[in-house]
């Protein structure tokens, strides 16, 4: 079955991280399994040219903020089309909150591309659940992809929460990328654990191969990848790093990404004046990843909530001893501990003696069984049947979408069904204003079939 796709985050390229990641891979993936095609047409010498090599015009389209310069439609690799919209951005790359402004731009998008299927991706993104609620007020069938995990205790995990609730009272289905994120979502977001899938990310592992060579033998060396923040664990790395430096000579820390806990690491360097042993790299393109990778021994994640953590299987990809996630991977590839700065710190003595002993797997072997774990090509086959089964669904009117609402939610219900009429008049209006049916439309792409060239004069 086809399927127009739009997918929706805050976090996407130039930025990197996870979601990044995964919405980029999953997109190229499910292009190749033939959401495309189009023939490229060019003028060339005074000359109109037909030609067969195709210009892959995908059904999946991806929207996001702008970064920077980066603002309008720009195309990727395989023509992946991605909309930067002119928003405004206040905290983490997180778009400022207005609801309802944002309708009329995704309204245009929606109907441009024909979209069928609305995608949102990750709790933390402002765009992707205001997304929701424009998609499902078009009435276009609506799914959510959860990349994190969330407490309960604390202030702003009970509002987060909170508002994931209303936001996903409205989706048709749920993906989770572990089974400890499907059972956290299931809680924060009072859903029936029916209507959630867990599909885990994913590497391709042809990008992180190991490379013996590029560590250094007299050293054992310790690789942090990760945004510098608190959720991160930064301020357990912050310690943990004296504590080990102090115990060994020979160990080195590089630390690549950047976030507000930077200044908070390099303090700590310079007090304890480890300039020679604790590098900074900085925010760290994908493509520059795997050179990284390569030159570490062990991979240290320090995260305090954690749903799956690509890098994890990338440094394992790359023949790095990792801690995380348990259920990530077999416990023969990794070292867990309690988020505490003792436990870390003894988890990696383990690491290190492991390393100086050579009971570690080696990094072909550790390659060739992550290669067997995780592909991109099975995380996008299993999506899609994802999207057949919510493109059968039936759509709800707008009644059956306020009843959803108010279900448990005496009070929020009835704010949040009180923000959905006002939508509703809202793109009443945008109607009255500028008709659908003066939207240009994309194009249906035909696929093509001959390997001719045809010329033809332009007149």
């Amino acid at each position: 079955m086809s399927h127009n796709v739009c997918m929706v985050s805050d976090f996407f390229y130039p930025n990197v991280g996870g979601v990044e990641t995964h919405i980029y891979q999953l997109s190229q993936c499910l292009i190749e399994r033939g959401h495309k095609v189009r023939s490229q047409n060019r003028i060339r010498n005074g000359y109109f040219i037909s030609c067969s090599l195709p210009r892959l015009r995908s059904k999946i389209v991806i929207v996001t903020h702008a970064y920077g310069d980066r603002i309008g439609i720009r195309y990727l690799s395989n023509f992946l089309k991605v909309y930067y919209l002119p928003v405004t951005t206040f905290y983490n790359q997180n778009t400022l909150p207005t609801v309802v402004t944002t309708l009329p731009l995704f309204r245009d998008i929606l109907v441009r591309e024909r979209i069928t299927i609305f995608h949102s991706h990750s709790a933390f993104s402002v765009l992707g659940q205001e997304g929701i609620l424009h998609a499902r007020t078009l009435g276009i069938r609506a799914l959510f992809t959860d990349h994190s995990l969330f407490g309960f205790a604390d202030g702003s995990s009970i509002i987060t929460n909170k508002f994931l609730e209303l936001s996903l009272a409205d989706v048709h289905h749920v993906i989770c990328v572990s089974h400890t994120s499907k059972e956290n979502t299931v809680l924060r977001a009072a859903l029936s654990p029916g209507n959630v899938s867990v599909i885990p990310n994913a590497i391709d592992t042809t990008q992180f191969i190991p490379d013996p060579l590029a560590r250094n033998p007299k050293r054992v060396t310790i690789i942090v990848m990760s945004r510098l923040v608190y959720r991160k664990g930064m301020d357990l790395l912050a310690r943990i790093i004296p504590a080990i430096c102090s115990s060994y000579t020979n160990v080195d820390f590089i630390i690549g990404g950047d976030g507000p806990k930077r200044v908070e690491l390099e303090e700590m360097r310079e007090q304890e004046q480890l300039f020679n042993r604790v590098q900074f790299l900085g925010a760290v393109s994908h493509d520059d990843v795997r050179n990284v990778l390569v030159k570490g021994d062990i991979f240290l994640n320090t995260s305090l909530t954690e749903a799956f953590c690509i890098a994890i299987v990338e440094a394992a990809s790359c023949g790095t001893r990792v801690g995380g996630v348990p259920e990530v991977l077999p416990s023969d590839m990794i070292l867990m501990a309690e988020p505490r700065v003792q436990a870390l710190t003894d988890a990696l003595h383990d690491a290190i003696r492991m390393i100086k002993e050579g009971r570690h797997l080696q990094p072909n072997e550790s390659h060739e069984r992550v290669e067997k774990m995780y592909q991109w090509k099975d995380v996008a086959a299993r999506t899609e049947k994802v999207y057949d089964l919510v493109a059968g669904q039936p759509a709800y009117t707008l009644q059956e979408r306020l009843q959803r609402y108010r279900n448990g939610r005496p009070i929020a219900g009835v704010f949040y069904g009180l923000v959905v009429i006002v939508e509703v008049f809202f793109l009443w209006l945008l109607e009255l204003l500028r008709p659908e049916k003066d939207i240009d439309v994309v194009p249906s792409p035909k696929p093509q079939t001959k390997s001719k060239k045809y010329f033809h004069h332009c007149i």
